[in-house]
């Protein structure tokens, strides 16, 4: 089973004229590429703060004494600080109250707060700003959202009504038969009805799908919904969502309305089908984060505030895994037990559906804080779980770089790779799409360009995305665009010379607010300036570096740092010794990736990726690239190049190229 979001949110809205008759906003055209949209492009997708005019960042501390400053009682949570709103009950000038309702939660790494009871929100500037307000006899006014956002999300709703009117129950189906075909093809034939209507779940004939609402905390209005249909393909069964509004702007916890408030023990699940099992199985309360295992956003903490307990049961796989760990973090460690995927530990509807003791497995879950020191009887299972999850282990495979797969094995999180290259060759081409083909398979990414400007590297990625030259099929921009702006993707808008503080900083700040598990920084020497002039350049590139492989260990986080090499002879071959600097770079990384650029030898166009360090399973060797000028792609031909006829090749060039690559090998 497989559980595979594609262009989420999209899809949804290919049913509205259908649905709806046809009726839809002026210029909010369904259909992409469609005549009359080109001029009417909207740019969505959010960047983190310039260098040049960033939100000022506070700590934990400051906040704590500002409150106290302004008399604004409050007490710590597990995520957030909480206070009485600002804005319910008095609108004096008068203190806030204790005996108020706490509904204001302000997150402790941020600032930002969110305010439960009138769904305010904000950074913490606002929150200062509307004190102020207060304090002058001013009524706070909750931070406005944009007028395009405040229409899209109208719209969103008024579409989600449509396909919400014309969705029926699964029991209220005339034909019984098809109730329990759909209930198969679904995996929910041992979910009952009642947990069904329980969660409101309905059916939409017209997409075959399931729809699951998001109703708002506040009033219990609809707000969007998320939709689940079902593909085959040979003997794969493959779940695919789509949601209203877009999947950037869900923020659903499935079951917030079935929470009580004197529940203190929660299951946090990956899937809103996982949440019907666990309620129906062990009878807890039990969420469904919007995104799966990819992301929990921070806006969605204060919902979570009231539990002592949080259970994080997320799926099935290793990638479900770390995501646990990862989301546990933010949650606080002291409070969150996992359950760690294995054979007698599925996916909660796969344990319903085997008859599995759902309790028994919640009951087995693990502590997720711990000492500084273990034994080996704590890493037991963790061991025995790589053996048996080999594959997964292995991390996530490249869909357009097949030879790549078969010596790193695949993209691992918490690693540091280190990539380099001629100048001129491709470096960030390269990368760009290596980076690029694992976003689209789900890994969120941010991309640090100090090199070339964001608009110039987008535009680099969505040739290769779209596989085609856009400038001369403009009446597809807005088609592949919509699909691009879909992806897990983001920038940092610095560009030239940096403070390699300020880029950890910003760093950080992605992996909290966005999840973000792949961060390529392109590249180092443009972090080696103005704060190390009187600094020894060898000393200053150690101490990033080092900043850098920390970044990685602490934060589960893969880094993909571009070096460029030493100014050597264009005739010879570069090697791991050829990136510049100390030799601290390549110990200290997991992985080295060096792009050779044969033409001064061989001729024209002549390059290949040489892995020359892998520290997960040693394989080492290289492979050709075959760039595409069109699509500015390196991906492999269809032609299957093996690695060995590569070797030979190498073996034949050795006596022409001065202390040339290993060739594909085991290191001992």
């Amino acid at each position: 089973m497989a559980l595979v979001p594609l262009r989420p949110g999209r899809a949804a809205s290919r049913l509205l004229p259908l649905l709806c008759g046809g009726a839809r906003s002026k210029g909010a055209s369904l259909s992409p590429g469609a005549p009359g949209r080109l001029g009417q492009r909207r740019y969505k997708k959010g960047v983190l703060p310039s260098p040049d005019g960033p939100a000022p960042s506070v700590s934990i501390t400051e906040i704590r004494q500002y409150l106290r400053a302004q008399d604004i009682p409050f007490h710590d949570g597990y995520s957030c600080l909480h206070t009485p709103s600002l804005f319910t009950g008095d609108r004096g000038d008068q203190p806030l109250s204790a005996n108020a309702p706490f509904t204001l939660f302000i997150d402790k790494t941020t600032g930002s707060f969110l305010c439960t009871a009138t769904l305010a929100e904000g950074t913490w500037q606002d929150f200062q700003a509307n004190v102020e307000m207060r304090h002058h006899g001013v009524t706070p006014i909750p931070p406005a959202s944009s007028e395009e956002t405040e229409e899209e999300m109208r719209q969103a709703r008024e579409d989600a009504r449509c396909i919400w009117e014309r969705a029926l129950p699964l029991w209220e189906l005339l034909d019984e038969k098809e109730t329990k075909e759909t209930k198969a093809l679904f995996g929910i034939s041992q979910v009952t009805d009642a947990t069904l209507k329980r969660f409101g779940v309905r059916y939409l004939r017209a997409a075959r799908s399931l729809v699951f609402p998001w109703f708002s905390p506040q009033d219990a209005t609809l707000k969007g919904l998320k939709l689940l249909r079902v593909e085959k393909k040979g003997g794969t069964k493959t779940y695919v969502e789509e949601t209203l509004p877009r999947f950037d702007s869900y923020r659903n916890l499935f079951g917030l309305p079935l929470i009580g408030r004197r529940d203190t023990e929660l299951v946090l699940t990956g899937w809103e089908l996982d949440a019907l099992a666990l309620h129906q199985a062990a009878g807890v309360a039990s969420l469904a984060l919007p995104r799966g295992a990819s992301s929990l956003p921070p806006t969605l903490l204060p919902y979570l505030e009231q539990f002592k307990r949080i259970t994080l049961w997320l799926g099935e796989d290793l990638r479900s895994w770390e995501a646990a760990k990862l989301f546990a973090r933010k949650l606080s460690l002291k409070r969150c037990s996992l359950v760690r995927p294995g054979n007698l530990h599925p996916r909660p509807l796969e344990a319903l559906n085997q008859g599995l003791n759902v309790t028994k497995i919640l009951r087995s879950a693990l502590l997720a804080s711990h000492k500084s020191i273990i034994s080996f009887r704590q890493l037991r299972e963790e061991v025995f779980g790589e053996l048996v999850n080999t594959e997964q282990v292995s991390g996530v495979k490249w869909a357009r770089f097949p030879e790549l797969n078969k010596l790193l094995k695949g993209h691992r999180r918490g690693e540091l790779t280190i990539f380099t290259g001629p100048t001129g060759s491709g470096k960030t081409t390269f990368i760009s799409e290596y980076a690029l083909d694992l976003c689209m398979q789900g890994v969120c990414t941010l991309w640090g360009s100090f090199e070339i400007n964001n608009v110039r590297l987008a535009k680099i990625m969505l040739t290769q995305f779209a596989g085609r030259r856009l400038e001369d099929q403009l009446e597809l921009y807005d088609e592949w665009a919509d699909r691009f702006e879909e992806l897990p993707l983001y920038f940092m808008t610095f560009h030239g010379q940096q403070n390699v503080k300020t880029v950890i900083d910003t760093m950080q700040h992605a992996v909290y607010m966005y999840d973000i598990t792949h961060v390529v920084v392109d590249n180092l020497q443009f972090m080696m300036g103005h704060e190390h002039l009187s600094v020894d350049r060898l000393a200053a590139q150690d101490f990033i570096v080092g900043a850098f492989r920390k970044f990685a260990t602490d934060n589960t986080c893969h880094i993909t740092l571009i070096i460029h090499p030493r100014k050597e002879d264009d005739e010879k071959e570069l090697q791991t010794a050829s990136i510049f600097g100390s030799a601290k770079a390549s110990q200290e990384a997991d992985n080295v990736l060096i792009l050779q650029d044969r033409k001064l030898v061989t001729g024209p166009g002549k390059r290949y990726l040489q892995v020359s360090k892998n520290r997960f399973d040693g394989d080492v060797g290289i492979f050709p690239l075959e760039f595409s000028k069109a699509s500015l792609s390196f991906s492999s031909s269809k032609s299957k190049v093996r690695l060995k006829k590569m070797k030979e090749e190498k073996e034949i060039l050795a006596n022409k190229i001065v202390e040339g690559g290993s060739g594909a090998s085991k290191k001992p």
